[in-house]
């Protein structure tokens, strides 16, 4: 049998999505193929140092989604390149000549070949672990740097969806600076209400509100910018919420789109992540042919417009009109045992196991095409 490929899943991390990545992490180590794989898994606490896992996740009330958090390894580590010797290595022997107990820590912890960052938020899916993996020269699983920091803000993921004629929510994006100029007469007059809140640079719903009201915008706006420095402001569409999954690199593929009723009429964090019966999921969504196939057309060409690879899920209002408007895309979205993205490749006929192959397939593929290409002037 031949080596197996060794996998870095990078979970945890600074944002305020922690305890979504630590569920989506155990889904995404569950489903690999140990025959092919060999796992290293490595959990970034809240402060942003790295850890390494011995032999399964280490999570505490893994089962209890409101509890759960990461117990880390008793050895810190970090990301080291050295020519070809791309390892995790302990911290404080991370250079080329720490001696033999580096030595003795590097045969243990061994080389990586493959980086699976399993980060929802800023510190992993906006382009900040992207960039680390390419400066230490190791494929990653997912979008590049900059589709994964445009998908990440949502403000300029707006603007490039809009400048390609695709279909949005109106919005406006400010900072705390600006606040007095968007009071909420200003943006009732411009959207009507009530409208949504959200930081511009986070997901899961995290810092979400809905504002029908002057008391509940002001909340709203106090709420969000305990989590980003950039809010936006966008109009309440009305339509059925529906989610199509896209899997590719230069030819990338849709599943078959799924629709989410939310049991409160806001698909809330507990709602995802929490509570199984926050909302019911209808996979595949019940919706004509003709309809299916634009929705997939559309999130395949949004893919394309934030510069993604990989993977990603691209959120839709579909009005009863019949037309379709882009709510965002995530580039890494959710891998919880109740998420949509994986749930949506099952029933379109990738399973979990086969889902995270081609993930890390895609990833060395672009990786290996990449290496090709010149680095100096002739």
């Amino acid at each position: 049998m031949s080596e197996r490929i060794r996998v870095a899943v990078v979970f945890g991390g600074r944002s305020a999505e922690h305890e979504v990545s630590l569920q989506s992490a155990r889904y995404v180590v569950e489903s690999l193929d140990r025959t092919k794989y060999d796992p290293v898994l490595i959990g970034i606490d809240r402060t942003g140092r790295w850890f390494l896992n011995d032999g399964s996740l280490m999570l505490l009330d893994e089962d209890d989604t409101r509890s759960i958090r990461m117990k880390n390894g008793s050895t810190e580590v970090a990301l080291t390149a050295n020519g070809a010797r791309r390892a995790i290595v302990p911290v404080g022997h991370a250079t080329p000549n720490a001696g033999a107990q580096a030595g003795r820590a590097l045969s243990e912890i061994g080389p990586i070949d493959v980086i699976f960052p399993v980060l929802h938020g800023p510190y992993g899916e906006d382009g900040t672990i992207q960039g680390l993996a390419k400066l230490a020269d190791l494929p990653c699983v997912g979008a590049g740097v900059l589709g994964s920091a445009v998908g990440m803000d949502k403000d300029v993921m707006k603007r490039l969806l809009r400048d390609a004629e695709i279909p949005i929510a109106r919005f406006v994006a400010f900072t705390e600076r600006d606040c007095n100029r968007f009071t909420f007469e200003s943006v009732a007059e411009l959207f009507g209400t009530p409208v949504y809140v959200k930081p511009a640079n986070l997901g899961s719903s995290v810092g979400v509100a809905r504002a029908g009201t002057a008391a509940e915008y002001d909340s709203a706006l106090r709420e969000a910018f305990e989590y980003d420095t950039k809010i936006i402001v966008e109009e309440c569409v009305s339509g059925r919420e529906i989610e199509v999954a896209v899997l590719g690199n230069d030819d990338p593929r849709a599943s078959v789109p799924g629709e989410i009723v939310p049991m409160d009429g806001f698909y809330s964090y507990d709602a995802k992540y929490i509570d199984a019966e926050g909302a019911a999921l209808k996979i595949p969504a019940e919706l004509p042919a003709d309809t299916v196939a634009r929705l997939q057309e559309a999130a395949i060409h949004t893919f394309r417009v934030v510069e993604c690879s990989g993977m990603a899920r691209v959120d839709f209002f579909l009005r009863s009109d019949g037309g379709i408007v882009v709510n965002e895309i995530n580039t890494i979205p959710g891998f919880t045992r109740i998420s949509m993205y994986p749930k949506l490749w099952h029933a379109s006929g990738v399973p979990g196991g086969e889902l995270v192959d081609t993930l890390i397939t895609l990833a060395r593929e672009k990786y290996t095409r990449e290496s090709a290409l010149k680095t100096e002037p002739r």
